[in-house]
């Protein structure tokens, strides 16, 4: 039986991300209200990390582990990705209102595409470039909507709108630490996370959560920041920065329509327009293929890896079979088949 393409495994592995993390945006919008943002994004990587150390208790297989020339990347993750956006995402979903605000999150995908082009020379195509243009013009469509609201409403979407921003620089970033453990990378950015949110909400004076509001948003934070972030590097391992984000669109859609199906009705006839054009854009991306003769360079690292996939040829005394870890070396090779820009393939077009 022929193994699974890695392109249709990524993007299996981003979308139940994207699920994962689309659920909890009405949830998060409801358990945060009379709560400061700091304190919301403080109880939501609090449950990440704890989610991802108790998982971390029962794995048995090794990955590679973080090194401490990582250190500097995760502070960085954790204060763009683990603070600055979860904050600005919770304050703008009290003004933006659920549904818009889930669909504005869309705008992560373009951003995260044209970063991951800049740094890793990630392709864009005809066919990526028109998805990214859909998704804009979705962008746009959803700010003609809060023409309407009241002038909170628009703050509350340029809120998100950086929230976006800080996330797809948070992706960026992140791309890198994809080949270590991912629990170790979910509970590192966890923990710091809500340790700088917290501190941030103990200074400003923010008020404590109650029982169900606390317990709502650890949950959250479990499922949809650490479950979801676990599979979104397991994505990128596959299909690369711009890729997973681009599938990873399909979480607003999720979360508007949960939040549609729980009462919230603020979408008007742009947000319809919205949801089409974002649609689009996801299809486009999910629907690529990239195949071409390209030459890979020698390089030794060390990532989880398994010696059928066509790239790790190297022998072992024992023989090891299935996934493992370990530091090896690639010889230079020259070859065709259909690939992603995962870690083996960030060469030039």
């Amino acid at each position: 039986m022929p193994r699974r393409s890695p392109i249709t495994t990524g993007v299996l592995l981003a979308a139940i991300a994207a699920i994962a993390f689309g659920v909890t945006t009405p949830v998060v919008a409801w358990a945060g209200r009379g709560l400061g943002p700091f304190s919301t994004a403080a109880l939501l990587y609090l449950g990440a990390a704890l989610a991802a150390i108790i998982l971390r208790m029962f794995k048995r297989r090794s990955e590679a582990p973080l090194r401490r020339s990582d250190l500097p990347r995760v502070l960085a993750v954790a204060l763009v990705g683990g603070a600055i956006a979860p904050t600005l995402l919770a304050w703008g979903l009290q003004r933006s209102g659920p549904t818009i605000g889930a669909l504005l999150l869309n705008l992560e995908a373009v951003f995260t595409v044209l970063l991951a082009r800049a740094f890793f020379n990630e392709p864009i195509g005809r066919r990526v470039a028109l998805a990214v243009i859909a998704m804009v013009a979705g962008g746009i469509a959803l700010t003609l909507d809060a023409w309407q609201a009241t002038t909170w409403g628009i703050a509350g979407m340029v809120a998100v709108a950086l929230a976006t921003a800080a996330w797809a620089t948070d992706n960026t970033l992140t791309r890198p630490l994809a080949e270590r453990d991912p629990l170790e990378v979910v509970a590192s950015k966890g923990g710091l996370g809500a340790l700088i949110t917290g501190i941030a909400a103990f200074a400003f004076g923010e008020p404590w959560p109650s029982t169900l509001a606390a317990t709502s948003l650890l949950l959250c934070g479990a499922t949809g920041y650490g479950l979801s972030l676990r599979l979104y590097l397991l994505a990128q391992r596959r299909i690369g920065a711009g890729r997973t984000g681009s599938v990873f669109a399909l979480a607003p859609f999720v979360g508007a329509a949960l939040a549609f199906a729980i009462g919230d009705r603020s979408a008007g006839g742009w947000t319809i327009v919205s949801a089409v054009l974002f649609a689009l854009g996801v299809y486009l991306h999910v629907t690529e293929r990239h195949h071409h003769r390209h030459s890979h360079d020698p390089i030794e690292h060390d990532h989880l890896h398994r010696h059928d996939d066509g790239h790790h040829e190297h022998d072992h005394d024992p023989p090891v079979t299935g996934e493992h870890s370990h530091r090896h070396h690639h010889d230079r090779v020259q070859h065709e088949h259909e690939h992603a820009p995962d870690l083996h393939h960030v060469h030039r077009h």
